[in-house]
């Protein structure tokens, strides 16, 4: 009896429950001065629950896509923006291949300031000597030549250094024009290291460029003054040296006959208003006289 009597006390709180959960409740939405009803929809506690649930279930979807696939992410504490990636990765090759660029410039602009300072030292050897040397080196005896066979091979070395620029004609698959016209005053000399021609003209005079090419060194310089080289095609090189003014900077391309800069007289070494002018093929000195006509 006594157990009935406990079951009994339990059931109706039981039903009790499912009823609060089933009961069904109306929810009215009326005009506050007219009390005209203009809204209303039964639910009971258990369809409050499932649409509850339903929709946090559905928010909770919608932001997990929102913050996956959209930019929105990048507003988030510890997300980094694709593109800034993107940006970041391309500056990274850009400043690899910028310093490559710029060693390879630093190269280049040394080796063109040992021509504007006229060190030209490294003609003192060539092919034939360098493989005497390392024959030399190889045999086991020593040979000793006489003084009169050592002046006769300086000699035939010296000769035959510069015999082919020096008898070079107007026979290269490029025309050079004379960048300005004057008085030669000084001419090309192989015994005195003077690689170039010396052309009197006054100050302020136009200076052109003697054949199409690219500028690869504008700049001033302690000696020389404001100088200027060009680089032409089939190896060729012009050089113009103690200008008054330049007009044009490092990778410019020149057409023959453009005027590049402006006579003048600066520089250390300058002996007046002229222009210094310097012909090279393949790293060696030609004489400007035999390519180009300046009368």
């Amino acid at each position: 009896m006594f157990y009935k009597k406990q079951m009994a006390k339990k059931d109706p709180n039981k039903k009790k429950f499912k009823q609060k959960l089933i009961d069904k409740y109306r929810m009215v939405v009326i005009n506050e001065n007219t009390f005209e009803e203009k809204l209303s929809f039964k639910l009971s506690r258990l369809n409050v629950f499932i649409f509850g649930g339903f929709f946090a279930i559905l928010l909770i979807g919608l932001t997990t896509v929102l913050i996956a696939f959209t930019p929105i992410k990048e507003y988030i504490p510890g997300y980094a923006s694709t593109k800034l990636k993107k940006q970041a990765t391309d500056l990274v090759f850009k400043v690899d291949s910028l310093q490559n660029v710029i060693e390879v410039n630093d190269l280049y602009i040394n080796k063109f300031k040992n021509v504007l300072t006229g060190d030209v030292t490294n003609f003192e050897f060539d092919k034939d000597s360098i493989l005497e040397t390392i024959q030399n080196e190889n045999t086991s005896e020593e040979i000793y030549a006489s003084e009169t066979d050592s002046l006769f091979r300086i000699e035939v070395e010296r000769e035959d250094r510069f015999s082919f620029f020096n008898e070079a004609k107007k026979d290269v698959d490029i025309v050079f024009f004379a960048p300005i016209t004057g008085a030669i005053t000084a001419d090309y000399n192989v015994d005195e290291k003077h690689f170039a021609i010396d052309i009197a003209v006054k100050q302020g005079t136009p200076v052109k460029a003697a054949s199409d090419g690219t500028v690869i060194f504008a700049e001033w310089t302690a000696e020389t003054g404001h100088v200027i080289i060009v680089e032409h095609a089939n190896g060729f090189i012009s050089i113009y040296k103690h200008n008054g003014a330049l007009h044009k900077q490092q990778g410019d391309l020149v057409k023959s006959g453009e005027v590049i800069a402006s006579s003048g007289s600066t520089g250390e070494l300058t002996t007046g208003p002229h222009l210094h002018f310097e012909l090279w093929n393949d790293g060696y000195p030609v004489n400007p006289i035999n390519f180009i006509d300046f009368e």
